[in-house]
């Protein structure tokens, strides 16, 4: 097993018993929600047919938090930001990867994939664990928001052949000028590190470097629906919720412009 996973697994808090599995410090015998095995495997942890993941992607300042939290409201998903499970952990007590989780998010850089992979696979197993009433969470089933997540091509394949096989992809479109703009005023009240011109001219360049790549890899297999993210909230509300009903309905199997 690789040095690097051996340190994720003690960031993450899980142990290595002597025969080279993983679980977590606990006592108990039966794995917890957060009990993750580090075994290499091509069988995703969860069934895409049960569990329905809608990767949220766009360029920083594109509305993608707004739009999620729309869509939860509407459709009983559970968003997971893949930043801000990063900035949690950089900030939590004891971790490891704090400083460098630090590091790579002010300098607009993207974190190690295996850190950011399991800390989502962590929190869907505890989205997946609880007692839910929302349509779409009977027998086992469940949906999933993931905010700003595949932001590279390893992480996007490794993502689907280890955790779980994408449904969707939303695609926020709007012009540098339109984010730059949004992240200026966010910056104002945000108390984030990254939200400077400096930063986000950063994150501006690695996103056309790495991310577009990504929306590229899914338009071939005909997953990406591209919402024009210019206009209004609500407006951009209703195109996204049209689609999503569309492909809860089945009527969506092809790359969309909404």
């Amino acid at each position: 097993m690789p040095a690097i996973v051996d340190k994720i697994a003690e960031a993450l808090h899980l142990k290595r018993h002597e025969s080279g599995s993983v679980e977590t410090s606990t006592s108990q015998n039966t794995p917890t929600a957060s009990a993750v095995s580090f075994q290499g495997t091509k069988t995703p942890v969860f069934d895409h047919e049960k569990v329905k993941v809608f990767f949220v992607l766009g360029g920083p300042g594109a509305g993608k938090g707004t739009q999620c939290l729309n869509l939860v409201n509407d459709f009983g998903f559970c968003h997971l930001s893949a930043g801000d499970l990063l900035r949690a952990e950089q900030h939590r007590e004891g971790s490891e990867y704090g400083e460098l989780i630090r590091k790579y998010i002010r300098e607009g850089q993207i974190v190690p994939m295996e850190i950011t992979i399991k800390l989502l696979e962590n929190a869907m197993r505890d989205e997946l664990a609880k007692t839910h009433e929302r349509e779409g969470w009977e027998d086992g089933r469940g949906r999933f928001l993931i905010d700003g997540f595949p932001r590279k091509m390893d992480q996007a394949v490794k993502f689907d052949e280890d955790v779980c096989l994408s449904t969707m992809v939303l695609f926020f479109t709007t012009t540098e000028e339109e984010m730059l703009k949004r992240l200026l005023k966010r910056a104002e009240t945000s108390g984030r590190e990254d939200d400077n011109e400096e930063s986000i001219r950063k994150r501006f360049r690695v996103y056309k470097e790495q991310t577009m790549p990504v929306i590229e890899h899914y338009s071939k297999q005909g997953k990406v629906a591209t919402i024009d993210a210019t206009a209004t909230i609500e407006e951009v509300h209703q195109k996204a919720k049209e689609v999503i009903e569309k492909v809860f309905a089945g009527d969506v199997g092809r790359n969309v412009t909404a």
